[in-house]
């Protein structure tokens, strides 16, 4: 059987760009930068949490025909608690995302000068990241963004993979990260690699869109395979982001960009253009789908309908593109507070994976489609190892 990567995707690749962006990059850099390959053992158990979470996310999208928000919110019958998971939402994801799109914004605009040297103004720049974001939310169909990702993804993972190649890891040294273990001071960098890549917003976004692939109870299996691909994808190119990082242990990182000047003097300019290109396409997906994601989940929130309340829903797209364009443009400095946002994303992820955890073990919601046993147990693995390195970050464990 002939097989066709644009058929046989679905919005799995949205999940992949949407947590490969400047966070994950500078998460990732800095991981290595300062303890090597001895974190690259906290990727196996982010792309296992990360697989457990989105496949609940899309089974519930597929067999609902609804999004994370709208599914939660019609399930919770007490006003209070109600309006209390609305606060919750609209400030950690709405807010969240405006913030995120600053530093994704920022992220694109150090790729597109390491690729090109250049010394346009960054308004113009930033315009030329903006225009075409704003273009595709506008009219971008399903089929054409998902098209759109699968191609940068493709190309990010090459850029990706390369760079690490590039800079000759020691093999022996690279099986030995992936033995579990804890350095001095590393707990943050942990959490902030769970958090960027076990993303809460793209739980939201992943229920939202499979309707756009997958109608049916009987595409379950696609819906899986579709996710674990996709993750696993992302969870490579996380890892060769770390291992790239590592090139420059005991090195001064204050900026993504500052990778760029050991790669030119081992490897010319080769590394650099590579290291730039990835930077450039984790930045620029990750600019659409912020924006996109917030305007799902506030859809979902606020009960408006695709059609009627259209303007509504673009507005907010709109509203976190524009702020993530006037951010980047005035000169934002990201890398702190993108690790910052991580570190916070991890802490939050506890709170959103219980709500999906219980709604998808509703039989009224889900019908026979419920958790099994197998996948409630590894749910919870994933919570209580999620809530220790949360509670570990902020010193209550």
């Amino acid at each position: 059987m002939k097989f066709n990567l644009f058929k046989n995707t679905g919005p799995g690749i949205l999940i992949t760009a949407a947590f490969i962006g400047p966070g994950t990059v500078t998460v990732c850099l800095l991981s290595g930068n300062k303890f090597g390959f001895t974190l690259l053992w906290v990727m196996i158990f982010a792309v296992f949490a990360t697989n457990v979470l989105q496949e609940m996310s899309a089974r519930l999208g597929l067999v609902t025909g609804a999004g994370l928000s709208e599914a939660i919110k019609n399930s919770l019958t007490i006003r209070w608690i109600r309006y209390a998971f609305f606060l919750m939402i609209i400030a950690g994801i709405l807010i969240g995302n405006a913030a995120y799109e600053a530093g994704n914004m920022s992220g694109t605009l150090i790729g597109m000068k390491m690729i090109t040297s250049s010394t346009v103004p960054d308004i113009l720049l930033n315009t030329l990241v903006y225009a075409p974001a704003f273009a595709l939310l506008y009219y971008g169909t399903y089929k054409v963004i998902e098209k759109f990702f699968i191609t940068i993804v493709i190309l990010m993972s090459l850029s990706f993979i390369a760079a690490a190649i590039i800079s000759k890891p020691d093999i022996v040294l690279l099986i030995s990260g992936f033995i579990p273990s804890i350095p001095d001071q590393s707990i943050l960098s942990i959490v902030g690699l769970v958090g960027t890549t076990v993303v809460p917003y793209n739980l939201f976004l992943h229920a939202a869109m499979i309707k756009n692939k997958w109608n049916h109870v009987s595409n379950l299996n696609d819906v899986k395979k579709d996710t674990l691909l996709a993750v696993t994808i992302g969870g490579i190119i996380s890892a060769c982001i770390i291992i790239t990082g590592a090139s420059t242990l005991g090195q001064d990182i204050n900026s993504i960009s500052d990778l760029s000047t050991p790669f030119e003097l081992m490897y010319g300019s080769a590394g650099k253009y590579l290291f730039g290109f990835g930077i450039f396409a984790a930045g620029f997906t990750s600019t659409i789908t912020a924006p996109l994601a917030a305007s799902l989940v506030a859809k979902g929130l606020f009960s408006w309908d695709e059609a009627l309340d259209k303007n509504k829903i673009r507005s907010i797209w709109m509203g976190i593109l524009t702020i993530g364009f006037i951010f980047a443009s005035a000169g934002y400095k990201p890398i702190e507070v993108i690790r910052l946002a991580q570190f916070a994303n991890g802490l939050l992820l506890p709170v959103i994976a219980i709500f999906l955890i219980w709604v998808v073990n509703r039989r009224k919601v889900m019908n026979e489609y419920v958790n099994t046993r197998i996948q409630n147990i590894a749910s919870f693995v994933v919570m209580i190892i999620a809530i220790g390195l949360g509670m570990k970050g902020v010193g209550l464990i």
